[in-house]
């Protein structure tokens, strides 16, 4: 069985994109050799959107996020574009991509208390940030900034000379937030932002996200496993698998109608109190320094494969509607799903 012919989708159009990716390449030097963590993601971002990235744990989404910020480790590459307005970020030199970071993209790391310096107040954290990008600004000008910026996130300013550990873990990631936002970014880049929260907590500051992004018309890409918080509170999402992005496209269409077979075993794998039997997605992905097999990179795991599927690398296709999915067997809105022949799926190990 051939799987029917759909043109990949060219490179993507940006005139009315704020950020626009293409093509964009992550690797690190190992002792094993280099390690492409993001492998050719290609994407774009609106001013006012939501952008939710999704995918298991070492898929690449905190790296695709520390590469648009040139945040990387010694030994780390990164080759491809990354776009921001007519400013190509990855060409840019070390002295520009200073200024960008903070002004222009923002980035909410997990785990505050890690973040956040124990020996600091808090008003210290904010004249530290106002300042490195504003030196001409007074200490007291960056504390009432750093004053405005907690009051946005739900903080009484009694609280600015606090130090870190005299707040609760919620609170300390609403002073991320916070810090993000100081300096009035067009980009905010929210790296699991309720990583170890309740789900209350969980509530209140992805609502405060939402709120922010909203009143600010921000630009927001949130990185998360929960694929239930990108349904509620994002615009369009992206399904990462071992360091490209599978099938990307409107939150409706995508979790409503999903296209790429590892968009569905998520889905199926999300606990709601309906569930009466765990389910999961069996085998593993990958290993990143032996990406050399041909075939798709789901194949092993894959329940709908077929022989192909260990030979062809399938191209991100268009589907329609904006909604794009890198299966040889993602077929469009208008036209009833494809499989393979009863018999010609090959055997997952």
């Amino acid at each position: 069985m051939t799987a029917d012919a759909i043109a990949p989708t060219g490179p993507s159009e940006t005139r009315n994109a704020l950020l626009a990716v293409e093509d964009l390449h992550v690797s690190y030097a190992t002792e094993r050799g280099e390690l492409v963590a993001v492998d050719g993601v290609s994407f774009e971002l609106a001013a006012g959107e939501s952008l939710g990235i999704v995918g298991e744990s070492g898929c690449g989404k905190s790296s695709m996020a520390r590469g648009l910020m040139q945040l990387l480790p010694p030994g780390a590459r990164t080759w491809g574009s990354v776009r921001l307005d007519d400013r190509q970020l990855l060409k840019s030199k070390s002295g520009d991509l200073r200024r960008i970071r903070g002004n222009d993209l923002a980035l909410v790391f997990q785990e505050p208390m890690t973040r956040l310096n124990p020996l600091m107040r808090v008003s210290d954290h904010f004249v530290e940030t106002v300042r490195a990008h504003h030196p001409d600004a007074t200490r007291d000008e960056a504390r009432e900034r750093g004053r405005q910026a907690l009051m946005q996130v739900g903080i009484p300013p009694s609280r600015l000379d606090d130090r870190p550990h005299e707040f609760s873990g919620g609170m300390r990631q609403r002073i991320m937030i916070a810090l993000a936002i100081v300096l009035d970014p067009r980009i905010v880049i929210a790296d699991e932002p309720t990583t170890a929260l309740d789900v209350i907590v969980e509530a209140q500051v992805l609502d405060l996200l939402d709120g922010l992004r909203r009143t600010h018309g921000l630009g927001m890409i949130l990185i998360t496993h929960n694929l239930s918080v990108v349904a509620e509170t994002c615009d369009r999402v992206a399904v990462m698998y071992a360091g490209r992005i599978v099938e990307l496209g409107d939150v409706t269409d995508v979790f409503g109608d999903p296209k790429h077979p590892y968009t569905q075993g998520l889905l199926e794998s999300v606990i709601t109190l309906d569930t009466e039997e765990l389910v999961s997605i069996e085998g593993s992905p990958p290993d990143l320094l032996d990406l050399n097999m041909p075939g798709c990179r789901y194949a092993p795991r894959c329940p709908i494969l077929d022989p192909s599927c260990f030979v062809i690398d399938p191209e991100s296709r268009d589907l329609g509607r904006g909604h794009e999915a890198a299966c040889l067997f993602a077929k469009p809105h208008d036209q009833p799903a494809d499989r393979p022949r009863d018999g010609a799926a090959g055997t997952t190990t």
